[in-house]
């Protein structure tokens, strides 16, 4: 962004500003870089352009490249719902009000669960790995395998979004050069050699399951069909590899291409899918013939350009540190031993966040799954689905304060195609009005409750994913942005409003029945249950999706009767939190249930403080403590989701120490990937989060979190360094970040104070601004 010739406006009288420049000048390397070779998929690099991603592992003498495809699932779309289902609410609900939640989640175990697989096979389906390339080398001079090297290195710019290995083997220095094109939809690999003649190399490519290779002409293919649990075809989807040689010569074998003596190699790799695109195969060798059209600078030229337009939005700086010439392996050990020697490891972890979301999801097309791109089997955890109970909400967090918005809009359209299947599940589940979806989806559009009630009743999905789509209005003010969501906001205020029910015992309207996600708690006669009456996020949810039904209806001027019926509705409704009289900890549901697991990961009671944002220390301090004391009885470990999501808490406590805390506890080493549900979590050599295994959200709750900690925006003001730790209070400075009401923002501190701040918008207007303790009104400059 640029500032206007015309600048007439400036922020405060005395403040220093600082130049807004196209793309911001970043003084830390921000590269991943490595002495050995990957030795686990979760020490290889990540590489995609919203589409397309690779995996190399930068192997001497063999290897492998993990390739995908966003849009690569199994399964099909279905009608999973039980339609008689809603016969059994009066049952269900007379004995939740007799407090018998062990009998009704009995009946719910029969009736409200959906009908076939459900998730646990097809047709619900999965995300899944395209399949590999494989290089085999052969080096000259050199007897067996493998070969030996040294000066070996190998990085991922976060600048460039290019991967790099360097090596000599026998006294040739050799090269790589990977990246996934911005400009042209392909995956390019460049092999070089110092000396003329030296590469020798046999590609092939695989899957674990369902795939054919064959050779056309000088084109290694690969190609295949995927289950679908249906009746209809699965998905069908291709890759082509093509090779452009500097001396040497290519030949072919049936399943193989050979390159002989070559100098320089240049791959290109094109893959495609029937998703949404039944031309796939043509689409596929399209772009491949046009990628073999160009040189290697020009791909590389249009791709750095495209990425960084991205990328080169936002600069971030917490102090310098030795620690970088550390290759990242050991550098997250020796940060794990003295957390206080290297605060630029933030800065990465930050930046590697927003480099995923660009490398993952792309305007048009899909939303980053629980691996973002990035897979490396056919059965991935979880089936690589979307979780709407905190999972594929959190993905998308950072996005808008990281300036990065438009890749909101992926999920915006995901959510767009839930409505219909919604409607269905709404009226089959609970004779409801609008639109519901509960614990999972799919591309397919799937909507329906999970196999078992305990967790899959949950409803709270549809309204979590409003407050996603509501938050990119309220950094961007686009009023056609929220029309285009209008219908999706509206269809999900009249489920939850069709079925509010007046509680028994305390008057309020709730929701009935429902459950908080993925938790359970103890019955007075000693037995466990999950479902309830008006659990408290459920509770929240309805607050904040009705109000801002009613301020989008205003903005619109639309639906005058609905905002009379969702407002008398919120006067009756459950409040936002109840505090429990014994320790003084925010309940989770409206009973003071004993716990089975006080440390469980799920804290979605606390989704008032945040993603929402009502409860804030200034406006409701009791419930602010609340959270607190919360926070204390569920301790930091858990997944690394379950840390990120703590730490996102305790910035928006204020708590700077604390969040800081966790984000180190986040960074712990790790190289586990077993199924875990408890505590551990951690960071891999190549900077994924674990849960384990690998789950992207860690990443972008983490870093979502960093950002909370510097910059705040959701009390109608904007607070810079809310929660600023002692760690970084020495000097730092941001560039810009984004606040709600498109506002873009820069500041610089030292010694814990702000010493300079921009604040800029498209219309030059007056904004509230909490600096140093002090909040002001300034004139916000012209971008």
């Amino acid at each position: 962004m640029t500032v206007s010739k015309h600048l007439t406006f400036i922020v405060i009288t005395g403040i220093i500003l600082f130049l807004s420049l196209p793309a911001f000048t970043q003084q830390a390397p921000l590269r991943l870089w490595y002495e050995q070779p990957a030795a686990v998929w979760e020490e290889t690099l990540p590489l995609g352009n919203g589409r397309l991603g690779m995996m190399p592992d930068g192997g001497v003498s063999t290897e492998q490249i993990v390739l995908n495809d966003i849009t690569l699932w199994s399964g099909a779309p279905q009608d999973a719902n039980n339609y008689g289902a809603y016969k059994q609410l009066p049952q269900i609900r007379r004995l939740l009000a007799e407090g018998r939640n062990d009998e009704a989640q009995a009946i719910m175990n029969q009736s409200f669960v959906c009908t076939g697989k459900g998730s646990t096979d097809v047709p619900f389906g999965c995300f899944q790995v395209l399949g590999s390339l494989q290089l085999q080398f052969d080096y000259k001079g050199v007897a067996g395998k493998p070969a030996p090297f040294e000066d070996y290195e190998r990085e991922l710019s976060l600048r460039t979004a290019i991967a790099r290995a360097t090596y000599k083997v026998n006294g040739v220095a050799y090269t790589r050069e990977y990246f996934t094109g911005f400009g042209d939809d392909v995956g390019l690999i460049r092999l070089t050699a110092d000396k003329p003649g030296q590469l020798n190399l046999r590609l092939t490519m695989s899957r674990p399951e369902r795939f054919t290779t064959r050779t056309e002409g000088k084109e290694l293919q690969m190609y295949g069909q995927l289950e679908s649990g249906a009746d209809t075809p699965g998905m069908r989807y291709m890759a082509r590899v093509q090779a452009r040689l500097n001396g040497g010569s290519l030949s072919t074998e049936n399943d193989a291409l050979l390159i002989k003596d070559a100098t320089e190699v240049i791959l290109y790799v094109s893959m495609g899918t029937d998703f949404r695109n039944p031309g796939f195969r043509e689409s596929t060798a399209q772009l491949l013939a046009a990628a073999m059209k160009k040189s290697w600078a020009a791909h590389k030229q249009q791709h750095t350009g495209n990425y960084q337009k991205l990328f080169n939005r936002l600069s971030l700086q917490l102090g310098a540190t030795h620690a970088e010439q550390l290759p990242t392996d050991k550098r997250l050990i020796a940060f794990a031993e003295r957390p206080q020697s290297d605060d630029a490891l933030a800065a990465l972890f930050f930046q590697f966040g927003r480099y995923l979301s660009i490398s993952s999801t792309r305007v048009g097309l899909l939303p980053p799954n629980l691996q973002g791109l990035w897979a490396n089997q056919v059965q991935t955890p979880w089936n690589g689905d979307y979780h709407l109970d905190v999972n594929v909400q959190m993905n998308h967090w950072p996005l808008e304060v990281s300036n990065l918005s438009e890749l909101n809009l992926p999920l915006a359209e995901l959510v767009k195609g839930l409505v219909k299947p919604g409607e269905r599940t709404a009226r089959a589940y609970y004779n409801a009005d609008g639109w519901v979806a509960h614990v999972i989806t799919n591309v397919w559009g799937f909507t329906e409750p999970g196999e078992s009630a305990s967790w899959g009743i949950t409803k709270a999905g549809s309204g979590w994913v409003c407050n996603n789509l509501w938050e990119h209005y309220a950094f961007t003010n686009d009023k056609k942005y929220l029309a285009d969501i209008y219908p999706v906001l509206k269809g999900a205020a009249e489920f939850y409003s069709s079925q509010l029910v007046e509680d028994a015992k305390t008057g309020w309207l709730v929701t009935s029945p429902s459950s908080s996600p993925e938790n359970w708690f103890y019955l007075p006669n000693g037995k466990t249950a999950s479902v309830c009456n008006g659990p408290t996020i459920d509770n929240q949810i309805v607050r904040e999706l009705f109000g801002n039904m009613i301020t989008a209806a205003k903005i619109l001027n639309r639906d005058a009767d609905l905002r009379r019926k969702l407002q008398g509705q919120l006067q009756k409704a459950a409040p936002v939190g109840v505090v429990a009289k014994d320790d003084g900890r925010l309940q989770e549901w409206l009973e003071d249930y004993k716990e089975p697991e006080p440390q469980h990961r799920h804290i979605s009671h606390l989704y008032g403080l945040f993603p929402a944002a009502l409860i804030t220390p200034a406006a409701t301090p009791e419930l602010a403590e609340a959270c607190r004391k919360t926070l204390e009885r569920r301790g930091d470990d858990g997944p690394s989701w379950s840390i990120a999501y703590k730490l996102l808490f305790r910035a928006r406590l204020h708590d700077g120490n604390r969040a800081y805390k966790l984000f180190t506890d986040l960074l712990r080493p790790t190289l586990k990937t077993n199924i875990n549900y408890g505590a551990g979590g951690g960071t891999y050599p190549n900077l994924f989060t674990a849960g384990p295994p690998f789950q992207i959200d860690g990443n972008f709750g983490g870093q979502a979190g960093l950002a909370e900690m510097l910059l705040q925006s959701h009390e109608g003001y904007i607070h810079l360094l809310p929660a600023l730790p002692d760690q970084w209070k020495t000097s730092g400075s941001i560039r810009g970040f984004k606040a709600r009401g498109n506002f873009t923002v820069d500041m610089s501190w030292k010694d814990g104070r702000v010493v300079s701040y921009r604040i800029a918008s498209p219309q030059p207007r007056k904004v509230k601004v909490k600096v140093n303790g002090e909040l002001k009104e300034v004139m916000a400059e012209r971008i």
